[in-house]
C-alpha cells in the first residue's frame, strides 16, 4: 500500500472508471451450492437435510423468477448492488450509527517520530492536517496512483467520498451529500471544521490559491484552543450525531425551524473538507498496546466528533492521533491509504516541518454559533447520557503479537491473511467449544463501484482441522494435512469473492427483488440455518484485514454474543483489535486475544514439525 501512494503519476486517479467491468450476477445454482456448503458447520444431519430441501425448492421455484429479475436489473445498472447496499447496510439503519457502524483507529506515528508527549497537540494536529490536505490536493488533481490487482485497475470511486462528505439523518432513511470535485470538474469546498470543548469553528484551508502551511494551520488552531480554554464550554451540538437516527432527524428539523441561520451553519459543517478534533483526553499508547487510544477513537467524547462526517481526525492533548469515520460512504481501505500516506510523510520529514515559518495574513477562524433553546440543550444532554450508557458496554483490546509476523508465515508457505483467519477459528473453538459463523471482508473493487463481498471463513475444512488440534489421538501429520485443506478452501473462497463469485450479496439481491416485487419472503431466508450461519448480519465473528501497513482500525461486534476483530500484518508482528459487549457473559475480547496468540504459535509449530 505504501508504494501505491504517489504524487507523480502519468495516469489520472479516476480515468478508468468508465471502462471498469460491471458487477456480475453469479449463476443461481453455484451460489446456492456455496450457501449449502457454508451452513454445514452449524447444522446436524436432520437440520441440513431440511435446509437442503428448502434450497432445492427455491432453486426450482421462485428463485428462478427472482434471478431473472436480478439479471434484468444488472443490464441497466453497471453495479446492480450499489444503491441497495448503501440503503440496506447503512442508510436505512435506525440504530445510533456512530456507535454501531462507524470505525476508527489509532495513528501509527507513535511507532517512530511521534511518541506520546504532552505539549505536542497543536504541532502534530497542524502537521497531520497539512499532510491530509496534500492528499486532498492529490485527489483534486487526480495524481493519486490508480490501485491495481495484477495488471487490472481497481475502482477508485470511494476516494471521492473521503472529503467534503456528510451523512444527513432522515426520519426513515438517511442520505449522503458529497461536494468533492476534482479540479477539472470545478470548485470544491476548501474549509475545515474544528471541534474544541463543545464549540465548532471553521477556517479556509486555502489562501490565495495555496494550502495553508503547518505554521499557518498552527496559528489557526492555537487561536481556537486559546479561546476555548479562556471562555465557557460550548453546548456540544456534535453529540446529537450519536443519537438514534430518527430521533436525530427530528431534532435536526426542529433546529432548522428554530432559526433559518442554523441551516446555513449545518451546511458549513456538511460541506467542510474534514473535521479536526482537539480532544483534551490523554490516552497512553505504545507500539505493543494501542488499547487506550483505539478505545477513545471509537468511544471518546461525543462533543469531539461529528459522527456523520466521513472523516474526523482526532488529536489528543499528548499528541496521540486517531481517525473516526462514517462507514456509509466508503470502506476502511480508503482511510488506510490516507493514513499510510501521512505515515510515510511523517517518516520522510522526521516528524518536523522543515519549510518556512512565515505566516501570511489570513482571516481568523469563524465560530459557528447556533441559536439553541432549552429544548435543544435538553436534547443534547439526553443524547450524551444515552451515548455514555451504550459505550460503557464496549470492551476493546488492541495488542501487538510480536513473536513473528508476515516473514515467518510466508516462509511456512502460508498466506498471512489465511493464517490469521484459521488461527482465529481455532482460538474461538478452543474458548467456546463450537465453531462460529464468521464474516471476512472481501474486496470487489475490480468492478465498477465495487465495495465488498462476504467471505465465510468458517468452513467444514476449518472445523475439521480445529477438532484435530484438540484431539490427542491425531498426529502432527494428520493435523497438517487438514490444515492444508482448510488453507486451500479459504484461499479458493476468497479468490471467488474478489472475482464477483461470492454468494452473500447475491442472496441479498434476490431477497430485495422479492421485496421490490411485493412477494412474500422466500423460505430460504426464514430458515433458521440462514441466520445461524451469519445471514442477515448475524455473524458471530465480524472480521477484517486492515492491511499490511502500520495503520490499524477497529469496530464493534455485529451481534451481542459476537466479536469485532480487525488486524494488520507486518513483517515482524500481527496487531489485533478485538471488541466484545461487556453485558454478554459468554464473550471476552481479552481471552479471545490470548487464545489467538497461542493459536499463532500452535500453527507455526505444526507447520515447522511437518517440514522436518
Amino acid at each position: 500500500m505504501e508504494n501505491q501512494v504517489t504524487d507523480t503519476s502519468e495516469e489520472r486517479t479516476f480515468q478508468y472508471q468508465r471502462t471498469l467491468p460491471s458487477l456480475p450476477v453469479p449463476a443461481l445454482d453455484e451460489s446456492l451450492k456455496k450457501y449449502l456448503d457454508s451452513v454445514k458447520p452449524f447444522l446436524n444431519k436432520e437440520e441440513y437435510q431440511r435446509t437442503e430441501s428448502i434450497v432445492k425448492a427455491f432453486e426450482n421455484g421462485i428463485g428462478k423468477q427472482l434471478q431473472q429479475k436480478l439479471l434484468e436489473r444488472a443490464k441497466i445498472k453497471r453495479n446492480w448492488l450499489e444503491e441497495w447496499w448503501l440503503k440496506v447496510a447503512y442508510l436505512e439503519a435506525r440504530v445510533p450509527t456512530q456507535i454501531f457502524h462507524n470505525f476508527g483507529g489509532p495513528g501509527p506515528y507513535i511507532e517512530h517520530y511521534w511518541p506520546v508527549k504532552e505539549g505536542t497537540q497543536i504541532e502534530r494536529a497542524s502537521m497531520s492536517t497539512w499532510h491530509t490536505l496534500k492528499f486532498w490536493e492529490l485527489l483534486r488533481t487526480e495524481k493519486l496512483r490508480v490501485h491495481r490487482s495484477g495488471n487490472g485497475p481497481l475502482d477508485m470511486h470511494q476516494f471521492r467520498m473521503l472529503f467534503c462528505t456528510c451523512k444527513i439523518p432522515g426520519i426513515t432513511e438517511d442520505s449522503i451529500v458529497n461536494y468533492f470535485r476534482t479540479e477539472s470538474e470545478g470548485e470544491c469546498p476548501s474549509h475545515l471544521l474544528v471541534l474544541c470543548r463543545g464549540r465548532i469553528f471553521t477556517f479556509n484551508a486555502v489562501h490565495d490559491g495555496h494550502i495553508l502551511s503547518p505554521p499557518e494551520i498552527s496559528r489557526q488552531l492555537t487561536y481556537i484552543q486559546k479561546r476555548c480554554y479562556n471562555e465557557p464550554e460550548g453546548p456540544g451540538l456534535a453529540t446529537l450525531t450519536s443519537e438514534e437516527r430518527t430521533r436525530w432527524a427530528q431534532i435536526r428539523d426542529y433546529l432548522i425551524n428554530l432559526d433559518p441561520r442554523n441551516l446555513s451553519l449545518l451546511d458549513k459543517i456538511q460541506t467542510s473538507v474534514f473535521t479536526i478534533c482537539l480532544d483534551e483526553a490523554s490516552p497512553q499508547a505504545t507500539p505493543e498496546d494501542y488499547t487506550q487510544v483505539t478505545k477513545l477513537a471509537l468511544t471518546g467524547d461525543p462533543m469531539m466528533r461529528w459522527g456523520d462526517k466521513s472523516y474526523n481526525c482526532i488529536t489528543f492533548s499528548n499528541g496521540a492521533l486517531c481517525s473516526f469515520c462514517d462507514h456509509a460512504p466508503f470502506d476502511a481501505m480508503v482511510v488506510v491509504v490516507l493514513g499510510s500516506y501521512i505515515d510515510q510523510k511523517v517518516v520522510e520529514s522526521e516528524g518536523r516541518w522543515k519549510g518556512s515559518d512565515k505566516v501570511r495574513d489570513i482571516p481568523w477562524p469563524e465560530e459557528l454559533v447556533f441559536n439553541l433553546d432549552q429544548k435543544m440543550l435538553n436534547d443534547i444532554a439526553y443524547a450524551k447520557e444515552q451515548y455514555y450508557k451504550q459505550i460503557s458496554d464496549i470492551q476493546l483490546v488492541n495488542y501487538a503479537f510480536t513473536s513473528f509476523g508476515k516473514s515467518l508465515i510466508k516462509k511456512q508457505k502460508l498466506h498471512p491473511d489465511t493464517f490469521v483467519q484459521l488461527a482465529l477459528q481455532l482460538a474461538y473453538y478452543k474458548l467456546h467449544g463450537h465453531p462460529a459463523s464468521c464474516y471476512e471482508t472481501a474486496m470487489t473493487r475490480r468492478f465498477y463501484h465495487g465495495r465488498t463481498e462476504t467471505m465465510r471463513p468458517c468452513t467444514m475444512e476449518a472445523v475439521e482441522w480445529c477438532k484435530s488440534m484438540l484431539d490427542p489421538d491425531c498426529t502432527s501429520g494428520q493435523r497438517n494435512q487438514l490444515l492444508l485443506k482448510a488453507v486451500s478452501k479459504h484461499n479458493k473462497l476468497m479468490k471467488e469473492c474478489e472475482n464477483g463469485k461470492g454468494f452473500d450479496r447475491h442472496l441479498l439481491g434476490l431477497l430485495l427483488v422479492a421485496k421490490d416485487q411485493c412477494l412474500p419472503v422466500p423460505e430460504i431466508f426464514l430458515d433458521p440455518a440462514f441466520s445461524r450461519s451469519g445471514g442477515s448480519g448475524n455473524f458471530v465473528l465480524s472480521t477484517s484485514l486492515v492491511g499490511y501497513t502500520r495503520v490499524g482500525g477497529a469496530g464493534v461486534p455485529m451481534v451481542h454474543h459476537g466479536y469485532g476483530f480487525f488486524y494488520r500484518i507486518r513483517d515482524d508482528r500481527i496487531v489485533v483489535a478485538c471488541s466484545a459487549w461487556i453485558s454478554c457473559s459468554d464473550t471476552d475480547a481479552k481471552k479471545l486475544c490470548k487464545s489467538l496468540f497461542q493459536s499463532f504459535h500452535d500453527i507455526i509449530q505444526l507447520t515447522a514439525t511437518a517440514q522436518l
